[in-house]
């Protein structure tokens, strides 16, 4: 048995069970990787994919006890890796983020300018996607880090490290009805056409309980996964709009007027997710204590290592 041969097996079921995919990740030939994984299956004695002819169209029962042994050899030996990096060169190396459009435009950029002035040799890579997208990246190996609201908790390989807690605001073109509201109720946005997040995205299921818990039903007209789309469909006058309020900014919003809501909706927390027992680097440390302060060294290794 041999590392290469898990990590074809590995790559073609992430590859959606395309072999020719998989070949093309790997940047090797595909009667290469399908002769490895056949001998690795007679070694084995098991298949460890269901075929239709020469195409795979599933995968066995022991393929998957299989599939979930290689991914956790595989990632251990990255780790090993990685300590080698670790001690041979600590300022330079690569750090992939994985998180959510509005964590990417609103929360990080001031990180990420600290970031790279302080690692001017570590190489930035910033994946998006809904939560559920972006912690499978980390589950993955694809990413290092995942920074989002939703889903983190449903990945049993990753452990939450909680960051900041925020809230939503309403947004409105001025001259709005809603603007004269003292105090802004949930009835009152209630009867006006809503713009907000798709149901996986930024707290969206904090929204739905806060109606649902006054027996309200908001008229949902446009979700999306952008603030900015949220922002541009309520200056056309399709709704009003609800969105984090981070996602605001009077000095660039200038067609748009926001209304605090914090009051009617219970707060959100964005967490960082990590693998747990990953081996994290040193600036990968520094990342996310400069994204959280109380994320402190100690802390994230008491957290992953539990």
């Amino acid at each position: 048995m041999k590392l290469q041969q898990l990590r074809y097996v590995r790559e073609v079921a992430r590859c959606g069970l395309s072999v020719s995919a998989a070949a093309a990740a790997l940047h090797t030939a595909q009667p290469g990787v399908s002769n490895q994984i056949r001998l690795l299956e007679e070694e084995l004695n098991v298949q460890i994919f269901e075929r239709n002819g020469k195409r795979f169209v599933g995968v066995t029962q022991p393929g998957r006890a299989i599939l979930a042994k290689a991914e956790r050899i595989l990632s251990e030996v990255d780790n090993i890796r990685q300590i080698g990096f670790e001690f041979t060169d600590e300022a330079q190396g690569n750090l992939s983020i994985a998180t959510t459009h509005t964590q990417a435009r609103y929360a990080l950029p001031p990180v990420i300018k600290r970031f790279t002035e302080q690692y001017p040799n570590v190489r930035l890579s910033l994946h998006q996607g809904s939560p559920t997208q972006i912690s499978d990246m980390v589950v993955s190996g694809v990413a290092d880090i995942a920074i989002a609201t939703e889903a983190i908790h449903l990945f049993a390989d990753l452990v939450m490290l909680p960051c900041y807690e925020w809230n939503r605001c309403v947004v409105t073109t001025p001259g709005h009805p809603l603007l004269d509201e003292q105090p802004l109720t949930l009835e009152a946005i209630a009867k006006y056409p809503v713009v907000t997040y798709d149901f996986a995205f930024a707290g969206r299921s904090k929204i739905n309980q806060a109606f649902e818990e006054r027996h309200l039903k908001p008229n949902v007209v446009l979700t999306a996964i952008d603030s900015d789309v949220i922002k541009t469909y309520v200056e056309l006058g399709l709704g009003v709009g609800l969105l984090a309020s981070m996602a605001f900014n009077p000095k660039k919003d200038t067609d748009l007027r926001a209304i605090d809501a914090g009051h009617l909706f219970e707060p959100s927390t964005t967490r960082i997710g990590i693998r747990r027992g990953g081996f994290l680097r040193g600036y990968m440390y520094a990342f996310i204590e400069l994204f959280a302060p109380h994320l402190d060294r100690r802390t994230v290794d008491a957290a992953t290592h539990t």
